[in-house]
């Protein structure tokens, strides 16, 4: 199946496996839009919501940028309004934006948790919220969000209690969605990396270049992403998916090529140790 002519609305786009997540939608011919905060060129950070538009553009899709703050209910409205005035509605919710904090309870301050949970599980809310009217009406309407499955055992609630809360958040109310809106056949869906993914995150924050080296690129993310978003939306929600499961069960059997680094042995992401 294929993404030509639907809307996708991506939080977070402007780089990493939101923008590859729009990329690979937009190689079918879909319309991406970009909802995201950085406009002008970050120094620690690539890209911005017109290069990632650009980006879509020359691959083939339909692209919208759109300045979008996720903590901000008036900038999502904003955003869904665009989307709805330039390619006539929204057809699917990928919940991508993200902030991470990693450490213990004395480490994390209020500032950190406030953050990591308004770009969370509120603006997973929000902006599934905003988009609900015109999900309604799309032939096979799909929400993804980029979540681990709950997993209570494993070691990150104790290592990382804030980020935990913040991720299975973002997780239950996704399954939340997926109870909700069955009836109205409105898939909703969290996928999730076997591996790191070789981001600004993990070079900046979870082990540098070493890291880097030891992950698969985005581009796994953003396949296993459309395998789940083009399946029938009646029979394929609540689930929370992990992105190599997804791509074996599709039938893709080599993964080599999506290591950076050939040969290294790849580190497992987070949440994935229960």
């Amino acid at each position: 199946m294929s993404l030509a002519g639907k809307t996708l609305f991506i939080t977070g786009a402007s780089r990493g496996i939101g923008l590859a997540i729009g990329l690979r939608a937009a190689r079918d011919g879909a319309n991406v839009v970009v909802a995201a905060k950085t406009v002008e060129p970050h120094p620690k950070l690539p890209g911005t919501i017109h290069t990632a538009a650009a980006e879509i553009e020359a691959a083939g899709g339909h692209a919208l940028a759109v300045q979008c703050d996720v903590r901000s209910e008036d900038d999502i409205a904003r955003a869904v309004s665009a989307a709805v005035e330039r390619f006539g509605g929204i057809d699917i919710v990928v919940n991508n934006a993200s902030a991470i904090r990693l450490g213990g309870t004395a480490q994390i301050d209020a500032k950190a948790f406030d953050l990591m949970t308004a770009i969370g599980p509120r603006a997973v809310y929000l902006v599934t919220r905003a988009a609900l009217p015109h999900l309604e009406k799309s032939a096979n309407a799909h929400i993804l969000t980029l979540s681990p499955p709950i997993a209570l055992g494993s070691a990150w609630v104790g290592r990382a209690p804030a980020y935990a809360f913040k991720k299975y958040g973002m997780s239950l109310l996704t399954l939340g969605f997926a109870a909700e809106f069955r009836k109205q056949g409105i898939a909703a869906n969290t996928l999730w990396p076997r591996t790191t993914i070789a981001t600004a995150a993990v070079q900046n924050l979870l082990g540098g270049d070493a890291m880097m080296r030891a992950s698969r690129t985005p581009e796994i993310v953003a396949d296993a992403a459309h395998a789940i978003l083009t399946r029938d939306a009646r029979t394929c929600t609540g689930n929370t998916f992990i992105d190599d499961d997804v791509l074996r069960e599709a039938g893709v059997t080599d993964l080599a090529h999506y290591a950076v680094t050939p040969g290294v042995e790849l580190a497992e992401d987070i949440f994935l140790d229960a």
